[in-house]
Formats: structure tokens, sequence, C-alpha cells
């Protein structure tokens, strides 16, 4: 895991610097690109001999949804020539920490069992955002097996609310 960190670091921060004020912008075309990046058939041919460059670039340029622009398509080229395309999701991963930290901001992904509509979520945020005292970019995941409530993750924090980790304490506390 290390080595693939390693490799896209210098890419992460080239594209950083490159995109300068649309840092925030170019992370949505990226995290596509991540995304389509991860497919493992995808990857498969991008590493057939028989497929050229332009090929491998002509098929995720058409997967993707996101206008990439001539820095995203640029980006792309040189990911590709490189032999780099199994690195973009952790590139992203990078990007969108270089980003966070010029917005003073951080990812939080937040595991629910229910979806959570937009005027919950926002009033979730301000709550989030006073307990853990920064800017966060909430991620909603749903995870039915937490039966109610919600569970959070922030970088190395984690705050449980869920009804799964409520009767666990339970269970711990009755077998002890």
């Amino acid at each position: 895991m290390a080595e693939i960190a390693t490799i896209a670091r210098p890419y992460a921060e080239a594209l950083f610097k490159a995109t300068g004020n649309g840092a925030a912008g170019a992370a949505v075309w990226l995290d596509e690109l991540a995304a389509v990046a991860a497919n493992e058939q995808l990857r498969q041919f991008a590493d057939n001999p028989k497929a050229t460059p332009q090929q491998v670039f002509d098929l995720i340029t058409g997967v993707v949804k996101s206008p990439l622009g001539d820095a995203g398509q640029n980006f792309l080229r040189a990911v590709i020539d490189n032999g780099r395309l199994g690195a973009l999701p952790e590139i992203a991963s990078q990007f969108r920490a270089l980003v966070n930290s010029q917005q003073g901001s951080y990812d939080a992904v937040v595991y629910s069992a229910f979806e959570i509509d937009s005027a919950a979520l926002a009033e979730l945020s301000g709550v989030l955002e006073k307990r853990f005292a920064r800017k966060l970019n909430l991620k909603v995941e749903l995870q039915p097996e937490l039966i109610g409530g919600i569970r959070v993750v922030v970088g190395d924090e984690v705050l449980d609310t869920s009804v799964k980790a409520r009767l666990d304490q339970m269970k711990v506390a009755l077998t002890a």
C-alpha cells in the first residue's frame, strides 16, 4: 500500500498545483475517474498489450459523465501513458486531502440505517461540525445493519450512536 501512495503523491500534488483555485471542481471529475479506474475489467483492458493508450483514453472518457476539460484530459493522458491507472483511486484520495487542507475542512462519512433527507443532513452537519470542532464534508452511506441511529467517521475519530452499537454495549455489560 505504501508503494501506491508513494506513486500517487507526485500526481496528486502536480494536479493540485495545476488546478489552483479550481481544485474543488477538479476533485469532482477526479473522483469520477477514480471510480472508473477501480473497475477490474477496465484495468485488465488497459494492461492488455494490444490496447493502445488512445483506446484506453477513449473508453474512460466515454464512461465518465463530468466534462474533463483540458487539464483533466492532459492529466488522464499522463496517467495512462505512464501506466498508473491502478493508482488513480489513491491519487484522488490524496488530491482530496490537499483540497480539504486548502479549504480547512475534513471528509466525514455518515453511516445510516435509513436515507437522510437534505434538511436533516444540513441540521446534522451543523451538529457534527460543533462536535468535531471543524468544517466537515459529509458523505452518507447506507448500512441497514445499524438498525437505527448513525455512525460518523472523521479521519480516525468515530462517533457511534447506532442501535447496533448500543445493543453490543448491553451484550458486553450483561455477559461481564
